[in-house]
């Protein structure tokens, strides 16, 4: 799926890992929640970096990072939250929100994210589903219905 269809589908209600939209974008479940509350943050208009955004349009997408770090961390009763912005793979503006736990194996705990064994961040145990994920969302949106 391309960025435009993503964001389109984003737009019309259609992907149901869909949060809620904030000032800068969308904010998303990750497709795969090897931690649980992996949110992605995805800028509204598609912009190809941080940087291709005025000054204004930058500091709404980093403060809206900064909240839903902090949703994510209030909602999982994460320790903490890695943020990361890459778009090496996916080159379009967008942020990950991983939330941290005190529990996470020593071999991880330390590690970023991405650098997890692929057998464990893909494993099909995690993908997303409304079953499993629709009432992490909603105690998202609640969060961030209060903030937002």
């Amino acid at each position: 799926m391309t960025p435009a269809e993503r964001i389109e589908a984003l737009r019309s209600g259609e992907d149901q890992k869909l949060i809620m939209r904030l000032r800068s974008g969308f904010l998303t479940l990750s497709p795969n929640q090897f931690l649980p509350g992996y949110c992605l943050l995805l800028a509204d208009p598609i912009v190809g970096q941080l940087n291709d955004l005025e000054w204004d349009q930058r500091r709404i997408f980093l403060e809206d990072l900064a909240l839903v770090s902090e949703a994510v961390q209030a909602v999982t009763m994460a320790k903490r939250t890695n943020l990361a912005i890459y778009g090496n793979v996916d080159p379009f503006l967008h942020a990950h929100v991983w939330p941290r736990f005190e529990d996470e194996p020593a071999d991880r705990a330390t590690l970023p994210p991405l650098m997890f064994p692929e057998s464990f961040r893909l494993d099909p145990e995690h993908e997303f589903s409304m079953e499993k994920h629709g009432e992490l969302i909603g105690q998202l949106r609640a969060y961030l219905a209060t903030k937002a």
